[in-house]
């Protein structure tokens, strides 16, 4: 409808990090700090955060930093380091406020979920070595920066939601759930390859989406899975649907966003402001 699209063409033009295709900035623990690099700084500079590669795009007047900070991450002082093509270095300063997430209290009827037994903790033990190796990942592509939300529902539990599970402290919510219903389709939110498929002991079905030079998205619980290891998805190809394997409590989508190995919240990657509120 023209009115639609006048509308749309309206909130990119009143709304900057929209305009620009970068996320949302939100410089705290699970967040993202969007830097402004120096002159000079060009495609065969590099930048680096605690030891970790960034992502850095080219912009109309520039170039910026897309820097992931971990949900541990101590509030305050940070550095970006940046090394030049002819071997200089910089630090660029930037701080991390303080965020504090709320408490969720959830209660799982599956013990071995809480307290895994000696098997369970060695399975987890190898999964871990995959999982991470997946967050890890860093291929060249870049990556497209809208994100779409990929499946329709309303919010279980927000990003960063600090868990205490049949009353035992757990580590932090590190995605969304989106609460939609058993066997509700599961879609690629922007352009990618799938990184990796699997049945893991807390997350069930699940699937890793590189999205380019460190950024990589994480679907959880499925009930199926649509798509093979290696496979090229744009945005709104099918990844699944919904369901509840693993560690759930109900039928509800995980869905996780790491850069440069840092989970933060995939809404501030969401095209728009009205979704990323939901």
């Amino acid at each position: 409808m023209p009115g639609s699209k006048l509308l749309v063409a309206l909130v990119l033009l009143a709304t900057p990090w929209l305009a620009t295709a970068l996320p949302r900035p939100d410089p705290v623990p699970g967040g993202v700090a969007v830097l402004t690099l120096p002159a000079g700084f060009d495609a065969a500079a590099q930048a680096s955060f605690a030891g970790k590669p960034v992502l850095t795009v080219p912009v109309d007047d520039g170039w910026r930093a897309l820097v992931g900070i971990p949900l541990g991450q101590t509030p305050g002082p940070a550095a970006l380091r940046l090394r030049f093509a002819d071997g200089r270095t910089r630090n660029i300063g930037f701080t991390v406020a303080a965020r504090e997430y709320p408490v969720q209290r959830l209660t799982i009827t599956d013990q071995d979920k809480v307290t895994p037994s000696a098997a369970s903790l060695k399975r987890i033990e190898r999964e871990q070595v995959e999982i991470l190796a997946a967050f890890r990942h860093r291929s060249t592509p870049a990556p497209q920066l809208r994100f779409a939300m990929p499946a329709q529902g309303p919010l279980s539990s927000n990003f960063g939601l600090r868990r205490v599970i049949n009353g035992q402290p757990r580590s932090p919510h590190s995605g969304i759930d989106i609460a939609a219903p058993a066997g509700a389709p599961v879609t690629a939110p922007a352009p990618g390859r799938v990184l990796r498929v699997g049945d893991y002991f807390f997350t069930g079905n699940t699937v890793f989406v590189d999205h380019g030079q460190g950024l990589v998205t994480l679907y959880c619980h499925l009930s199926s899975v649509a798509v093979r290891e290696g496979q090229q998805l744009v945005t709104g190809d099918a990844i699944g649907k919904v369901g509840s394997t693993g560690r759930a409590t109900g039928p509800h989508l995980h869905w996780a966003l790491s850069l440069n190995d840092a989970r933060v919240d995939p809404r501030l990657f969401l095209v728009t402001e009205t979704q990323a509120a939901r």
